[in-house]
């Protein structure tokens, strides 16, 4: 068994005047799920290619499984599978269809296709409407039956990008939960990318963060809490008279790690072992009028928006 699913070291990859990854060096352990985080335009789809074997790297390399992604491309994607922009999925045809269109691919028997196609459908709840044609379901029915092409082949690494991406609050739960289940039972390692940072936070082991094609940190939430300084209390502040100065003075205190406002709300991370009264008594003696404060432990979400304060 490899000690890593994958290992990158100093990957890079331009695009005419963009760097688009910029030397990522990477390990991701067997059977876990790996959330891989970044704004926007940050680098993480062109990592999911290079990794496939679908882009030559300018500079570096990448192993995936074992494999070199630069001459081992399809000895990966045999052993990997993949949900990106595209589902993939035959919308006039069946969801029992879709499966077994794509098991006749991966030369599995005709017994093999039937029985994996029980399987998953059964896990996923889509068992009974395997007959009805794909394209008359739902968003979220069609990303499960996304997932179940995906697993199909048994796969040793899965792929997702952005799987909740479009789906209602209840439809994304549901297929948070079945990636949870799922990837325990098959045995799989997961290279996830998600804007969604509680959902990072609920399904991952390890979390990766990229910005501008540079990876910034990784490890496991609450060390990413310790190594943000995000270790300590988070508080949401509603009120009135927020002004660029009071946001100011509150980022040059020592004990705030750091500092959002969002409509009429101020959020503020703060570290270690710090009280909160402090700063209620510096924004009441700037004049701000103070609805509500709420109390708690700094997310993924704050951490991440942490780190995205540090790189300005």
């Amino acid at each position: 068994m490899n000690s890593f699913a994958i290992r990158t070291q100093n990957l890079t990859q331009d695009f005419k005047t963009v760097r688009a990854v910029d030397a990522l060096t990477l390990d991701v352990p067997p059977g876990i799920i790996f959330g891989f985080l970044g704004p926007n335009g940050s680098g993480k789809t062109t990592t999911i290619r290079l990794l496939l074997g679908l882009l030559e790297p300018t500079s570096g390399k990448a192993e995936v499984l074992g494999f070199d992604t630069r001459t081992q491309a399809s000895e990966i994607r045999e052993r990997a599978g993949a949900l990106l922009e595209h589902s993939g999925l035959y919308e006039r045809l069946s969801a029992e269809d879709n499966l077994d269109f794509y098991g006749q691919a991966w030369c599995m028997s005709a017994a093999e296709r039937q029985a994996r196609s029980k399987e998953l459908l059964g896990h996923l709840g889509l068992w009974e409407r395997r007959k009805e044609t794909v394209g008359t379901w739902s968003r979220g029915m069609k990303q499960k039956l996304a997932v179940a092409r995906a697993l199909f082949h048994r796969p040793a690494l899965l792929f997702f990008d952005e799987p909740t991406a479009g789906l209602d609050p209840v439809a994304a739960a549901e297929l948070r939960e079945d990636l949870a289940k799922l990837t325990v039972q098959q045995g799989v390692t997961v290279f996830l990318t998600t804007h969604n940072l509680a959902e990072a936070e609920k399904l991952c082991q390890r979390v990766a963060v990229i910005r501008g094609g540079k990876l910034l940190t990784v490890g496991h939430p609450d060390e990413l809490r310790v190594a943000s300084g995000s270790d300590g209390l988070h508080a949401e502040i509603s009120g009135r008279g927020f002004n660029d100065q009071v946001i100011a003075l509150l980022r040059a205190r020592p004990e705030v790690a750091a500092v959002e406002l969002n409509n009429g709300r101020l959020s503020l991370n703060l570290k270690s072992n710090v009280e909160i009264a402090p700063l209620i008594s510096l924004l009441v003696s700037q004049g701000a009028e103070l609805e509500e404060v709420r109390k708690g432990k700094a997310s993924l979400e704050d951490v991440f928006l942490t780190l995205m304060e540090e790189e300005k």
